[in-house]
């Protein structure tokens, strides 16, 4: 991998690691609802303007408008209103650990809406390790010193929520030709949209103009929303899916380390260890299972090519130089979770 590839791949871990460490700082002036309607409006305003600039339209057909709703609702106004809940009594490492399980959703998504046929015995072990995590993370056993259940439960929905988005733009959006910055900015400003329709049964807080919450604010709608959106798609592009998968295991140790150096949250052993097992769990989860065994058939060898260059009828294709057929990546693979192009996220 080359220096810039690694240098954008920091970059990206940084922006979304750091998301929940921002969340953490704006909600000491803003409430979830308020926050989350200015991040999405911010992010949406980025991403837009570069898709415009490009000539890029929004889609018109109404059934991709519906997908995209359901999309920006899972993807979300839902997980984004969630973790700023949650990190209003938990802290800012937890959400990120948690929000580490993403692919374990995503996998059993994948297998209801019926994009993934098979599981295999790694991604079945990696949904058990993956959920263990949370349970070592979230310790009901102990006295709720250092982590609330309670915000565990939320960043956990939150989770579930945003991981099984990705699985549902990988059946009903994905391979549709939609621009992708009018795919993304559109789903932004949706979430928005809906955001601000459940402001009347949510409730307005008074907002606390902390010059602090003010800038953590603006880097979480500008920086960790539009741009990261946009650096995920060049990584895409230059580096391919593969490498922008390998975000989610930085992401995580990134929000880790970030909320114990900046914000003093402490690390048990149940942390630490449940930390370990996300990571592992997204590693098994990104192996695919082998493909089953073609059963034995009584072809014919393969007959020499002919003087002019071409094979008789009934030779395989692999005697006149094609090259066998490769499997297509899978839509509702967790391994393209963070690497597809979709507004989703932490």
């Amino acid at each position: 991998m080359s220096k810039a590839a690694i240098g954008r791949l920091a970059v990206l871990s940084l922006l979304w690691g750091s998301v929940f460490l921002w969340i953490k700082i704006s909600g000491y002036g803003f409430s979830p609802v308020e926050m989350v309607f200015v991040r999405l409006v911010l992010g949406a305003a980025v991403i837009l303007s570069i898709g415009y600039a490009k000539g890029q339209k929004l889609p018109r057909d109404r059934t991709v408008l519906g997908h995209m709703a359901v999309a920006a609702l899972l993807g979300n106004a839902v997980p984004w209103l969630l973790f700023a809940e949650g990190e209003r009594t938990g802290s800012s490492n937890i959400a990120g650990i948690v929000s580490g399980t993403g692919p374990v959703w995503t996998l059993g998504a994948a297998v209801l809406l019926g994009t993934e046929k098979r599981l295999g015995a790694a991604r079945i072990w990696g949904m058990v390790v993956g959920l263990l995590g949370v349970v070592l993370v979230a310790a009901p056993w102990s006295d709720g010193t250092h982590v609330s259940t309670t915000s565990v439960i939320y960043f956990a929905l939150g989770a579930v929520s945003f991981g099984s988005s990705f699985a549902y733009v990988g059946r009903f959006l994905t391979g549709r030709g939609i621009p992708v910055f009018m795919l993304v900015g559109g789903q932004l400003a949706m979430a928005a949209v809906m955001t601000l329709v459940a402001v009347p049964f949510i409730g307005l807080e008074p907002v606390e103009w902390r010059t602090d919450s003010v800038i953590a604010l603006v880097i979480l709608g500008v920086m960790c929303t539009g741009f990261a959106v946009l650096l995920n798609t060049i990584i895409i592009g230059k580096d391919g899916p593969a490498a922008a998968a390998t975000v989610i295991y930085l992401m995580t140790v990134v929000s880790v380390v970030l909320g114990a150096v900046f914000l003093d949250e402490p690390l048990g052993w149940t942390v630490l260890l449940g930390t370990v097992a996300v990571l592992v769990a997204t590693g098994l989860l990104r192996r695919k299972p082998a493909e089953p065994a073609a059963p034995a058939t009584s072809a014919e060898p393969a007959k020499e090519p002919a003087a002019d260059g071409t094979v008789e009828a009934g030779a395989p294709a692999e005697a006149a130089g094609a090259a066998p057929e490769r499997d297509a990546p899978d839509a509702g693979a967790p391994a393209a979770a963070p690497a597809r192009t979709s507004a989703a996220g932490s």
